[in-house]
């Protein structure tokens, strides 16, 4: 007897793949499926800009003026709008709102490892390849689960590394709750989504006809093959991808032509500030929660500065400086940065000593202390939690974990740490370990 035919088999020869209306990396129906309910708590989205490859705490936000050459690098720290707060001359746009956000500057993560470290950052726990716990975005779409024809977690940029899980996916949630991935170039005349655009020569009594084939199609499967738990899962999501994929409010919200070209303009005409402005179309849109990879030079890791970190730095600051304003601003005039945590961070920050590397002077890999911000949303802002010694080393006072920043972030979305799944016969929680920042609140 011949083996089954798969569901996406029979899909794509009816002309209606999932494939086809998925995006890059998993199935559409997958991103919709969120299963728990939610609790009464007030409703918070996410934009999370990272610096994937770990920026430079130093030359950004704890600066260390007195210390020697070699420390302290080329940039001069400048008053910002917040009393006693200096950051680098790099970023005026950033130091003119810095009353929008709150900085940590005493972060610190167990691991110095590019993949491991970005795993850790999205989900709070440390890495483990058969077991690996879920993104708070993806326990956001299973403990807050939408019905909105919009995806609920989206990523902007493929941030995985080869030896490594794909950061902030679903992990022992399962593929139901890993994001929706856009690897499109947002600043690109001609950018689209085009698994939101229903194609020209297919109108609605086609894709009606296509639901009726899809259910005929899954009454013969479920009768030559077991239902396991992933084909219940495309199962119930399968129609809802359908449904996404004629939803005019999504084909809106990824349509940067709407914006005016001043608006374009203040975010800066490359793809990190068109990517943060399609970040708040999302969350405008219903998105609950968008990760942004905070810019693309040379290869994923861009902000892995281990030789000629001044001359990226020269390129790479003026971009984060007005993107990240201009997001701030643009959220708070239209009334969203109360209900938008905005977070910007690495997965760890730089060391203290600049290197003599062959092509230029660098930084390499430092977990022991870095720094991230945190604005809107609801936390308290315009704060610096949380200090460096004197060469930006190490914590010497309020020490933040990973973990405690994953914890804060849970907090601000009113999600449950504590929440089991079973997984290979144990009982794991979202969230291991970690205590939220009570001064934040």
């Amino acid at each position: 007897m011949s083996a089954p035919i798969s569901r996406r088999a029979l899909l794509g020869w009816g002309g209606l793949s999932v494939g086809a209306i998925a995006p890059l990396g998993i199935t559409l129906p997958a991103v919709l499926a969120s299963e728990a309910s939610g609790g009464s708590h007030k409703q918070i989205s996410v934009i999370f800009m990272f610096l994937q490859g770990g920026a430079s705490q130093l030359d950004m936000y704890d600066m260390k003026p007195a210390a020697p050459a070699e420390i302290r690098g080329k940039y001069d720290p400048v008053s910002t709008r917040v009393p006693g707060l200096q950051l680098s001359d790099q970023l005026p746009r950033v130091s003119a709102v810095a009353d929008k956000f709150s900085l940590i500057r005493s972060a610190h993560s167990y691991s110095s490892k590019h993949g491991e470290g970005d795993v850790h950052i999205m989900c709070g726990s440390p890495v483990d390849k058969n077991l690996q716990a879920p993104g708070i975005g993806a326990v956001l779409s299973k403990q807050q689960p939408q019905t909105a024809a919009i995806p609920p977690f989206v990523h902007l940029g493929d941030m995985k590394h080869p030896a490594y899980s794909a950061p902030g996916y679903g992990g022992i949630l399962g593929p139901a709750h890993n994001p929706f991935l856009i690897e499109q170039n947002p600043n690109e005349p001609q950018f689209t989504v085009k698994e939101f655009d229903t194609a020209a020569n297919v109108g609605a009594h086609r894709l009606d006809d296509r639901k009726r084939l899809l259910k005929s199609l899954d009454a013969f499967q479920s009768a030559g093959e077991r239902q396991l738990e992933l084909g219940l899962v495309q199962d119930r999501f399968t129609e809802r991808a359908l449904s996404l994929s004629t939803s005019r409010r999504a084909k809106n919200a990824f349509d940067l032509s709407r914006e005016s070209s001043q608006l374009r303009d203040s975010y800066g005409r490359n793809r990190v500030g068109q990517g943060m402005l399609l970040a708040r179309r999302l969350i405008e849109a219903g998105v609950r929660f968008v990760t942004i990879q905070g810019y693309v030079d040379t290869g994923i890791y861009a902000w892995d500065h281990h030789w000629g970190i001044f001359s990226h730095l020269d390129r790479q600051l003026p971009i984060y400086d007005s993107s990240y304003a201009a997001l701030l601003n643009d959220l708070e005039d239209r009334g969203l940065l109360d209900s938008t945590l905005v977070i910007t961070a690495g997965e760890f920050g730089r060391t203290p000593r600049i290197n003599t590397h062959a092509r230029g002077p660098g930084r390499d890999h430092w977990g022991g202390c870095f720094s991230l911000t945190l604005g809107g949303g609801g936390v308290k802002t315009g704060r610096v939690i949380g200090a460096s010694d004197k060469y930006g080393a190490t914590p010497v006072d309020r020490p933040v974990s990973v973990a405690d920043f994953v914890a804060t972030v849970y907090r601000v979305l009113g999600l449950n740490p504590h929440a089991e799944v079973t997984a290979q016969g144990r009982r794991l929680q979202m969230l291991s370990s970690g205590r939220a920042v009570d001064e934040l609140f």
